[in-house]
């Protein structure tokens, strides 16, 4: 029987990212959760009374540290340099993409669960609010043409992180040539 020991929260989001990344929502159990940590599956059914509390929490924790992030990004001086920032933040740990996909999935079966639903919501506007911010800087100092569409612009730039690297380029090189695409374009200039 696994032991009781105290687990911190970042060890259990780490552990359920982990998890998730290697099961899926469906593949997702506490019994497999209890395993990782070498705990009882008592020790987190006292805080959370299913799986879908704790996914939940866990998604409002991981968009809460991607706005933090965001917001340091938008402390750069120049545009460009926010860009850098951002395009390197996103490809630094592309599993979040996956992670965002396995939590659209997590059902509203509790009044906690739609609680931190509600959150997320909350917590979306203000992403796109730092977001349009982003855009809109890099409008302002003339570096963006200003009649593209900011979210085409952001769009662009996000699904950057869905294009296969089948020539298994490294990961650093590959990013640095993504950026440069985004910036210059992929013509010879005539």
């Amino acid at each position: 029987m696994a032991r009781e020991r105290k687990i911190s929260t970042e060890e259990l989001y780490q552990t359920t990212k982990q998890l998730l990344l290697d099961r899926g929502y469906d593949g997702y159990t506490f019994t497999l959760l209890a395993n990782r940590l070498d705990v009882s599956r008592a020790a987190i059914y006292k805080y959370y009374e299913n799986k879908e509390e704790l996914l939940s929490e866990y998604m409002v924790y991981e968009l809460q540290t991607f706005i933090y992030n965001l917001k340091i990004v938008n402390q750069e001086k120049s545009f460009f340099d926010q860009f850098h920032a951002l395009f390197n933040y996103i490809f630094n740990d592309m599993s979040i993409y996956r992670i965002r996909e396995i939590g659209m999935q997590i059902p509203t079966v509790n009044q906690k669960v739609a609680e931190n639903k509600q959150k997320l919501e909350k917590m979306h506007i203000q992403l796109y609010t730092l977001l349009q911010k982003f855009i809109e800087f890099g409008k302002s100092e003339n570096v963006l043409k200003k009649d593209l569409p900011s979210s085409l612009v952001l769009g662009l730039i996000f699904q950057t992180v869905n294009i296969p690297n089948l020539e298994r380029i490294p990961h650093s090189e590959w990013v640095e040539k993504m950026k440069e695409i985004m910036c210059h374009g992929m013509f010879n200039k005539e």
